[in-house]
């Protein structure tokens, strides 16, 4: 990578809004997964899924304890049907492009839904 990608300058509001634009116009998102499954990380009070809006956000945050993770790409139509029900019910949280040294807004598995 030979320069920094610019939301890494952002702060993480304007990384959700530029996400959110993102993902709702590629119809696309990333998550970190490896063999046990999905990525999950926890803030000062929840438990969620870390997305990006791009496989290189991703794998900025694949390293230390996820260094062996790989991003996964998942259709937005995908995560609204299959991931947003089955978050909702587990009562996680969706937490949108944390970045190395920073955590990412994080919102409901539903808000996320409405804004896509």
């Amino acid at each position: 990578m030979s320069q920094l990608h610019p939301l890494l300058e952002k702060n993480a509001f304007q990384r959700l809004e530029a996400s959110l634009a993102t993902i709702k116009a590629e119809q696309k998102l990333f998550i970190l997964k490896d063999e046990h499954g999905c990525v999950m990380l926890t803030t000062d009070e929840e438990d969620g899924v870390p997305v990006w809006p791009d496989a290189e956000l991703a794998l900025l945050w694949a390293t230390e304890d996820w260094a062996h993770c790989e991003a996964m790409e998942l259709s937005t139509k995908e995560f609204l049907t299959k991931w947003v029900p089955g978050m909702t019910q587990d009562e996680l949280m969706v937490i949108v492009c944390p970045v190395p040294a920073e955590e990412g807004e994080v919102i409901t598995p539903e808000e996320f839904a409405e804004y896509l």
